[in-house]
């Protein structure tokens, strides 16, 4: 089947491998915690009257957007988001704790500036009772694998946190997980990647 033009319908290129899956990263919406300065980790946040907004504007933004499936990490303040975003929408949402922020263990709902001290010896040696940045990339590339093989052709929405991102921009556009961790974090509105066809990262 052709479109107008001699371009290839998305289903057409999709039997051929040319398609790929179009990923867009949105982080959870604002919450408390974060207001207040506080690195939440795995403890289940709740999303801020500000939150709320920006998870409606998501929605607005996204809805029409042609996403075949959101994907949401299973802590509390991710699946709000996802709620208020897309709740009433015949967008279905996946809930899955792969997409979960780092654990930082004993320093989970620790001040931020304690946990931005030590993200660069926590590349692969765990927070205290908690996980390393490096079993994250791991997690997420178990989530992408299932992504490329399912979703083929279509674009994918996950709504996610900072290490995740951190993950996706490892895998998918090669840079250090040291030079990710690092850097400042400057808010957008979605990030965009493109997960080729099979894709599994061996």
């Amino acid at each position: 089947m052709r479109i107008p033009g001699g371009v290839r319908s998305p289903r057409h290129r999709c039997r051929l491998g040319l398609v790929g899956v179009e990923l867009i990263y949105e982080t959870h919406s604002l919450t408390t915690d974060n207001e207040a300065g506080i690195a939440t980790g795995w403890l289940p946040g709740q999303l801020s009257q500000a939150g709320r907004e920006q998870a409606r504007q998501l929605g607005q933004r996204r809805r029409g957007d042609n996403i075949s499936v959101v994907y949401v990490s299973d802590l509390a303040r991710a699946i709000q988001t996802a709620q208020i975003a897309f709740g009433g929408s015949p967008i279905p949402v996946r809930v899955d704790r792969r997409l979960r922020e780092c654990d930082y263990g004993t320093l989970n709902g620790a001040p931020v500036e304690e946990i931005t001290r030590q993200k660069p010896d926590r590349i692969d040696e765990p927070f205290p009772g908690g996980q390393s940045y490096r079993q994250v990339v791991d997690q997420t590339r178990d989530l992408l694998r299932e992504v490329a093989a399912a979703h083929d052709g279509h674009r994918v929405l996950l709504i996610a946190h900072s290490a995740n991102r951190y993950a996706l921009d490892h895998l998918l556009h090669g840079q250090h997980l040291r030079d990710l961790v690092t850097a400042p974090f400057d808010w957008q509105s979605g990030w965009h990647y493109h997960l080729p066809s099979n894709w599994t990262d061996t």
